[in-house]
């Protein structure tokens, strides 16, 4: 009987809520934590409670709220991803906001649900995303294809980049200068001016910043 508790528990899908409803986040987290195969012993109220009280705590699964006070939800993705990578975190809102919805995606949000989600169809999403998914409320998965519909491909490169010419683009993107990223690829300044004049030519654009930009959107670079 013992050894069946403890693989019981190893199993256990460890949950944290950050909502700034009382109401709702108590509601959410007696749901999960009366759940067999959940627990959820407390809630936060904001990012900043969040990250003060989490501390070293293992957990699988955080539904996060996009509407905060303080920190937006979505804008503290990527610093709870840095402070836990092997958490899932799914975004909770009660609106589908398309630009919400693509800055919590590509700052690391593993799914996206409406708070209306039924109780059955919400542990659901929270299974699902601790098993590798991206579980997404339908209105949502209608935004994520709309919005990659009008963002189209990735752009064409005609002309293959050399592989110091990727280099440099690198280290712009980064913040260094032309005379710095000379230093950091040891070659003179001279070289880097043939390197830019060859990936304007290539990429056909007309200034460092675009040159960024379009490595960046063509994935180039990341």
């Amino acid at each position: 009987m013992q050894q069946m508790s403890e693989k019981q528990s190893s199993e256990t899908i460890r949950v944290a809520i950050v909502e700034d409803d009382s109401h709702l986040r108590e509601g959410l987290r007696i749901l999960i934590d009366s759940t067999p195969g959940y627990s959820c012993h407390r809630g936060y109220g904001s990012v900043e409670e969040a990250l003060r009280l989490m501390g070293e705590n293992t957990i699988d699964v955080m539904l996060l709220d996009i509407h905060l006070p303080g920190m937006l939800g979505s804008e503290a993705v990527k610093m709870f991803r840095t402070k836990h990578p092997d958490m899932q975190i799914l975004m909770l809102t009660v609106y589908a906001e398309q630009d919400k919805v693509f800055e919590s995606i590509c700052n690391g949000a593993s799914g996206y649900l409406l708070k209306k989600t039924p109780p059955a169809k919400l542990l659901d999403a929270i299974r699902e995303a601790h098993e590798g998914g991206a579980p997404m409320s339908p209105e949502i998965a209608r935004k994520v294809v709309t919005l990659f519909q009008k963002t189209g491909p990735p752009a064409i490169i005609d002309d293959q980049l050399t592989l110091q010419e990727v280099r440099l683009l690198k280290l712009l993107s980064d913040g260094y200068s032309y005379q710095n990223a000379a230093g950091q690829m040891n070659v003179s300044i001279n070289t880097i001016r043939n390197y830019i004049r060859s990936i304007y030519e290539k990429l056909h654009v007309h200034s460092k910043n675009e040159a960024v930009s379009k490595a960046l959107r063509s994935r180039i670079i990341d």
